[in-house]
């Protein structure tokens, strides 16, 4: 099969053989993946190279912890929040690593925009990552549910499922958390 063609109950049916044991599935269900694994890199981290090393991560542990996917639900959803939290993970390791610059040295090369207003491609602001950082330290449970929501479009039923809740308190969730997004988003904060 083609990883082009792979629809999702082929992939479901090599992730299945894959926790089995069939390590011939295990690649093809990586290289079927690939290609949306990337895209969801993407749209967290504009920078191709910084998307790849997310992706590549998220890869290595889809493949490590293939056996924790419990099949209640696509293994596509499941791999995607996998993704979404690799991403979010090296956009946390590059911003401890990152250098602050001189603030006397203003010289056009080396100024950056301001990442809590600048929007970045596919979408996505540096500011709604700064908030999701800020809400995720005391409201932890609301921010995978509004990620997966308002970010990346999924229903509130797969993200029930996803996630092991009643629908209702995805929706609750989500709502709280948008409660809490707002003023971050605004620079209320």
């Amino acid at each position: 099969m083609s990883s082009e063609a792979a629809t999702p109950d082929e992939i479901d049916d090599l992730a299945h053989r894959a926790q089995a044991g069939d390590e011939a599935a295990l690649d093809a269900v990586l290289t079927a993946i690939r290609p949306r694994t990337l895209n969801v890199c993407k749209g967290v981290l504009p920078y191709s190279p910084d998307a790849e090393d997310a992706c590549q991560e998220a890869l290595i542990n889809i493949a490590t912890k293939i056996g924790s996917w419990g099949g209640r639900g696509r293994f596509t959803t499941w791999t995607h929040v996998v993704a979404v939290n690799s991403a979010r993970t090296t956009y946390r390791r590059m911003k401890n690593q990152a250098v602050p610059a001189d603030p006397q040295e203003h010289s056009p090369v080396t100024e950056r925009p301001d990442p809590r207003t600048t929007s970045v491609i596919a979408g996505t602001r540096l500011d709604l990552l700064e908030a999701m950082e800020t809400i995720e330290r005391d409201h932890p449970q609301y921010v995978e549910p509004l990620l997966l929501r308002d970010v990346y479009g999924m229903a509130y039923d797969e993200i029930a499922t996803l996630i092991g809740v009643p629908l209702g308190t995805v929706k609750a969730q989500i709502h709280h958390g948008r409660k809490l997004a707002r003023p971050l988003l605004r620079g209320d904060s």
